[in-house]
């Protein structure tokens, strides 16, 4: 046997050779084989032909995947909430308080739960019979029944705060990891120097998490161009009212696995990793400039 293979580094090569594997099948072949996928009128039955790039400029002028790509960008806008909310969060149960085990387990167990289970949860909390909507109207806020789900102005911004709701643990956590790596002495030499609490979440706390922060948003910006699962039981598969919660994934999954388009639905897929590639840029960039001098 050779040296090499003796070594720490052939034992890591090991240990991550089946996550490497099926990440080369089920993630990189996928994308490889979907760019000749989207230049042809793939047919399971019938014959396949070339099309260049058809399948794009129908894109650009289909107008229900020019919304699903709006409804994504407007999804993208609960990230930052989650973030901070997240951050938030992970210094309160940062504390020593009495069951603050309890609050970290109850944070948590949304995470836990199928996706599937908290979108039937929520679809009967905002249902027109709903406890939503008799809360609201019996504190006077509303004054009649409200379908959450069913009007175009509110469907998509109520899937969002499922979306929202589902995630803060799974966030909460990461930051919290984050917190407890931080050395003690600072915040105690910044309290001997007279800093107040927000002055130490500023000059401390939110420096020191930067690498938190910016893979925390990487996942959530992909989670939220991405979304499907609760969209998909919310509104049956179909995105509705109209195109009102349609998303890029969901309308991808209609054209390819309903309608069996599947050039079509490669070349969709395509443009929006495009977008998803822009935006993480965009989002490292950021945290590059973005930094904060320490206490």
């Amino acid at each position: 046997m050779k040296k090499w293979m003796r070594t720490e580094t052939f034992a890591a090569w090991a240990f991550m050779a089946p996550g490497l594997l099926i990440v080369a099948v089920f993630v990189l072949w996928p994308i490889v084989y979907g760019l000749p996928l989207s230049l042809t009128d793939y047919s399971v039955i019938g014959e396949t032909h070339y099309v260049g790039v058809d399948n794009y400029v129908t894109a650009f002028q289909d107008k229900s995947f020019l919304a699903s790509l709006w409804n994504s960008m407007v999804y993208v806008l609960i990230v930052p909430i989650i973030q901070i909310i997240s951050i938030l969060m992970a210094i309160l149960v940062n504390s020593r308080i009495p069951l603050i085990k309890a609050f970290r387990a109850a944070y948590y167990i949304p995470v836990v739960t199928s996706m599937v289970a908290v979108a039937l949860m929520w679809s009967w909390l905002f249902s027109s019979n709903g406890v939503i909507n008799y809360a609201l109207i019996q504190l006077g806020i509303i004054q009649e029944q409200v379908g959450w789900l069913s009007s175009s102005s509110t469907a998509l911004y109520v899937i969002m705060f499922i979306t929202m709701w589902k995630g803060l643990g799974y966030y909460m956590m990461l930051y919290l990891a984050g917190l407890q790596s931080i050395p003690t002495d600072l915040y105690e030499a910044s309290m001997i120097d007279g800093a107040s609490r927000w002055q130490t979440i500023y000059r401390i706390t939110i420096p020191l998490l930067r690498p938190h922060i910016l893979f925390c948003t990487l996942i959530s910006l992909m989670g939220a161009i991405r979304v499907f699962d609760e969209v998909f039981v919310l509104t049956n598969g179909k995105g509705g009212p109209g195109t009102a919660t349609l998303t890029s994934s969901l309308y991808i999954y209609q054209k390819g696995l309903v309608q069996f388009n599947f050039g079509y639905a490669s070349a969709l897929g395509l443009i929006v990793s495009v977008i998803v590639g822009i935006l993480s840029i965009l989002v490292f960039r950021l945290n590059k400039k973005g930094g904060v001098q320490t206490y």
